[in-house]
């Protein structure tokens, strides 16, 4: 049954406020589905995944509260799928990516594509709308158990590429094809019929997303059902310009730990309610694999932007409308093939925010990293990230023991984790006066401990172990991270930011994470 109603060009302010709604729930609908159903600790435990509702030109509507760093990029995902297929997309079809230079972010990322058609219009060669589920894999192949290699320098070493691989076929799961994909590479998947339950679980979270969609249709109309979508994202690009109001221009030079620089100057047209972000003196791509996909970088703003927003609207593409992003092509931020990413997407990516919260001078620098923690070998492959200590504001001290900005997991229970690894989580605790002095003072990082029970290839790939996260209006800055190796026999082996070590049972890892930077001057 069809609720005809008459779709004015003025959206009405309590039927807005129900479909942003709507349009969430669908979203969170699709998130407890691929939890509920996944196979990997990665994604049913730590919730290392996303979902998210798209239009029919695969611009992101709206989407549950997952990872910022999944949420901002996943739309060039879409947008790429629709650009290289176009006429291809047919009801029942599914595609599988994760290739970084076509709207990805590092391979361990795979998204999983839906296009959505009316079950009374299967003959229509153009799909209504679109949702996709971004899940991190616990292992994709390349040079490392984990997918996560710390020395990385061309994607081929980072693991399998998928560049809107056809995973689904009018219905048919292309499991013989996927299969040849994962296990026929130089850095071959460790553990394939993981991979395929997961893309299966990421396939079912759609059909939620598919049926959900569906059900609104069937009670509001296309008509109307697609008017809100363009309604919701008009709203979120008038919520940031009035944001953009309020700030001031400003520029700022980040330096990272490898000796790269993310330099940003931002423009406010105060006329236009508008803003240019311009990285144009950013360090050229470099020969690691800290190089961070564009729409890694698009996310990243997207992100900040998003949260001068005091309003509650949806992350989606009305928040980009108002924002001239300029990034030059082959540098850090932009890079071109075959260039590494892997750190890009949860370390660079880290770095662009506290760059552009600094050139806004709204808050100060958080740990900026993720302290991306694998270890593994050919029976076990395992991913985590670790909290730290978030900046501090001109009106409140930073948080103890968080995941900041571009990172939103969980950290594995350690009963699940000791149950399902040959590890012990030996402690886990704040580590305290980490966090940077101030009129208000940064959050503390912690220390995490894991105890070896197995021979086992660990990795860290992190940063701000030489470069503290930057205090701002003079405090202080927050305290640099450690990673290192306790022997049995009580030596200590200290690592850089970036390290890979071959772990003998009763070895143990311990990663201490950055403090937040302080703001203003202690009075």
């Amino acid at each position: 049954m069809h609720i005809t109603r008459h779709i004015t060009r003025q959206p009405d302010p309590v039927r807005l406020e129900i479909f942003k709604n709507l349009y969430q729930f669908i979203a969170e609908q699709m998130g407890i589905v691929l939890q509920n159903t996944a196979a990997s600790v990665n994604i049913k435990e730590r919730l290392d995944f996303s979902c998210a509702i798209f239009d029919s030109s695969g611009l992101l509507v709206a989407n549950a509260p997952h990872i910022p760093v999944h949420l901002g990029s996943m739309s060039e995902s879409v947008r790429s799928l629709i650009n290289d297929q176009k006429d291809n997309i047919k009801p029942g079809n599914v595609y599988l990516s994760n290739n970084p230079y076509n709207g990805g972010t590092h391979l361990p990322d795979v998204t999983v594509i839906t296009p959505v058609f009316l079950e009374d219009d299967m003959a229509s060669s153009t799909p209504l709308f679109y949702v996709a589920a971004r899940g991190h894999q616990a292992d994709i192949g390349g040079i490392t158990p984990g997918s996560m290699p710390p020395h990385s320098t061309t994607i081929e070493e980072e693991g399998i590429l998928f560049d809107n691989f056809l995973l689904v076929k009018q219905g048919k799961f292309q499991e013989i094809e996927v299969r040849e994909l994962l296990t026929n590479h130089p850095y071959p998947a460790r553990n394939p019929d993981q991979n395929i339950a997961d893309f299966k679980a990421q396939i079912a979270a759609n059909e939620r997303g598919v049926q959900e969609l569906r059900k609104m249709v069937s009670q509001y109309s296309i008509d109307t059902v697609q008017a809100y979508m363009k309604f919701v994202q008009d709203n979120a690009e008038e919520s940031v310009r009035r944001a953009i109001n309020l700030l001031k221009n400003g520029s700022f030079t980040y330096h990272m730990d490898n000796g790269a620089k993310i330099q940003v100057t931002v423009t406010i047209d105060r006329e236009n309610r508008s803003a240019t972000i311009d990285f144009t003196g950013t360090s050229p791509q470099i020969k690691s694999n800290f190089n961070a996909p564009k729409a890694v970088t698009q996310a990243a703003v997207l992100y900040v932007f998003r949260t001068l927003v005091a309003d509650d609207i949806p992350l989606n593409a009305g928040c980009l409308k108002p924002l001239e992003i300029i990034i030059p092509v082959g540098s850090l931020l932009n890079p071109t093939y075959p260039a590494g990413v892997v750190a890009g997407n949860v370390e660079t990516s880290q770095t662009i925010v506290d760059a552009l919260y600094g050139a806004l001078g709204v808050m100060a620098g958080s740990q900026g990293t993720m302290n991306n923690f694998t270890f593994g070998n050919l029976d076990y492959q395992y991913y985590e990230t670790i909290c730290g200590g978030s900046g501090a504001g001109a009106n409140f001290d930073g948080t103890d023991a968080v995941h900041t900005h571009m990172t939103n997991s969980r950290l594995t229970d350690p009963e699940v984790l000791e149950t399902r690894y040959p590890v012990l989580v030996e402690s886990f605790s704040l580590r305290p006066h980490s966090g940077g002095k101030g009129k208000h003072c940064g959050g503390n990082g912690v220390i995490r401990r894991i105890r070896f029970l197995e021979a086992m290839t660990a990795n860290i790939l992190s940063g701000h172990r030489l470069v503290p996260p930057l205090g701002l209006n003079g405090g202080e800055p927050g305290k640099v991270g450690h990673n290192w190796i306790q022997h049995p026999d009580g030596s200590r082996e200290n690592l850089a930011s970036t390290a890979t070590v071959e772990m003998q049972p009763g070895d143990v890892f311990v990663i201490e994470t950055p403090g937040g930077g302080g703001f203003g001057l202690v009075s």
